[in-house]
């Protein structure tokens, strides 16, 4: 026999799944919903779309963390249900990742959220004209590269595909050495060798300002370890495991973000090159482009069943 609550738990459930067969969202929000989880690797660019999300929640009337953890690390968190989305799940360099969490279905996989971005090793200008123009020339310049590889930071699976690439010997590079490092830590060395004129090969990727700040070149000839088209890519929003279903109104924003190549190089820019946090960056974005909450907010209330749009509006001084 069931009690009441559980039968209130059986309608709930019956009216939350029609609610979402037909499009509208649930007037309120579980208590267990209020704080939304999100990871980050400490990229700037899933450091900004983290901010443009929580800008928005916060405006709605939720609270937000966010964790910086490994990217292992944070696909970790999303199985043991600590941690509830993850803005950066960068495919298909992170294939194995989702082969090893989502095909047991230990966590969903809610869509892309950013389409045309590329991720490869990149060379400055002067040094593509110096003839370095494939990954098979960078054995032939060895000393000028003083057989250094920059990567990002430990555990990243892009370092893992420049690692491999290293043990295997592809492309005569057996005795480099993969320098790994932070995104700023790189970024920093990139900027040093360009003002002297040295030959550096770095992982590179867009969107990021890097694309903006340095005159840039990626190599041709990856595919093997990052794809075609310059290690093409899209990026994922991931969650933990039924977070959508228990949490339905943040569940459609989540479905309803999407991101463009130019939002996140100029969020990018606001955090690397004027100096702003995240939070701050964000908001000024959303504030100098209200139009993107349209098409954010379509179905989504506030946390407590309120017109989400008017909500965020006002949280931004709209």
């Amino acid at each position: 026999m069931f009690t009441y609550s559980k039968v209130n738990k059986r309608v709930s459930a019956i009216v939350l799944a029609s609610c979402l067969s037909t499009g509208h969202v649930v007037a309120a929000e579980p208590a267990q919903c209020e704080t939304v989880r999100f990871t980050g690797p400490g990229w700037t660019d899933i450091s900004s779309t983290n901010a443009l999300a929580s800008t928005v929640l916060e405006g709605l009337g939720y609270r937000t963390e966010v964790n910086t953890l490994a990217v292992p690390i944070g696909f970790e968190g999303l199985k043991s249900n600590e941690i509830d989305v993850f803005l950066g799940n960068w495919m298909p360099a992170q294939q194995k990742f989702i082969e090893k969490y989502a095909i047991p279905g230990d966590i969903d996989i809610v869509g892309e959220n950013l389409v045309g971005a590329k991720f490869t090793l990149a060379v400055s200008r002067y040094t593509y004209d110096a003839g370095v123009k494939d990954f098979a020339d960078l054995a032939k310049f060895s000393e000028k590269f003083r057989q250094r590889i920059y990567g990002i930071e430990a555990g990243a699976p892009a370092n893992q595909l420049l690692q491999n690439m290293i043990d295997s010997g592809d492309f005569g590079l057996h005795k480099w050495r993969l320098v790994e490092s932070g995104e700023q830590g790189v970024m920093s060395q990139v900027k040093r060798e360009i003002k002297r004129q040295q030959f550096i090969v770095f992982l590179g990727w867009e969107p990021h300002p890097m694309n903006s700040n340095f005159d840039i070149v990626y190599l041709t000839g990856g595919d093997k370890y990052f794809g075609a088209n310059f290690g093409g890519a899209t990026i994922q929003t991931v969650t933990r495991k039924g977070y959508r279903e228990e949490c339905g109104n943040v569940g459609k924003l989540l479905t309803n973000l999407k991101f463009t190549l130019a939002m996140e190089n100029q969020m990018m820019g606001f955090i690397m090159n004027d100096g702003q946090s995240p939070t701050d960056a964000a908001q000024k974005y959303i504030k100098q482009n209200p139009s993107v909450l349209n098409a954010w907010l379509t179905g989504v209330t506030t946390m407590d069943g309120g017109n989400g749009l008017s909500a965020v509006q006002k949280h931004l001084g709209l």
